[in-house]
């Protein structure tokens, strides 16, 4: 069975519905940023901030090449991976790739209590998530897939894609 791929910017629920979504389609559920934390063996704003956003990518890089090489998953890609070219032709080559979004209003009120985002540790964080919309709009677009998530339930963005998928 092909992947999954879940895209999108932090907030948009990748991680919440990729769960859910594997559980209903039977699939292994794979958060890449877990991933990075397990083999560094620290959180990702610690990586961030201890060796630089430059070295998570490079981390980033390996763990979307390895990802691509099995199938059967729901992958939760992280809000920047889709930046990278190489990391989009690995992911798309093994499944279909589908952007969740949502509006930068939604976003904010969705991570504002969760200080594990180190690209929104500024002073204002809801311009800060506006700025990287926009910067990475043309990234997200390259999706298969595009559903919006702001006023929809994780079981709502769960069958939509279920009706994808087949």
């Amino acid at each position: 069975m092909k992947n999954i791929i879940l895209v999108g910017f932090m907030g948009t629920g990748k991680t919440a519905v990729g769960k859910a979504l594997a559980r209903r389609l039977k699939m292994k559920f794979v958060d890449m940023d877990c991933l990075i934390e397990g083999r560094e063996r620290m959180k990702v704003p610690d990586i961030f901030a201890s060796k630089g956003e430059p070295y998570f990518r490079k981390v980033e890089k390996e763990v979307a090449r390895e990802v691509s090489s099995q199938s059967g998953l729901v992958i939760a890609a992280g809000g920047g991976a889709v930046i990278d070219e190489e990391n989009v032709k690995n992911l798309r080559s093994s499944g279909v790739m589908v952007c969740l979004t949502a509006t930068a209003g939604k976003i904010f009120e969705r991570t504002r209590a969760h200080t594990h985002r180190p690209l929104l540790n500024v002073s204002d964080p809801k311009e800060k998530i506006s700025e990287l919309l926009a910067r990475r709009a043309e990234y997200y677009a390259r999706a298969d897939y595009r559903i919006d998530t702001t006023d929809l339930s994780i079981d709502e963005v769960v069958k939509k894609i279920a009706e994808l998928a087949k």
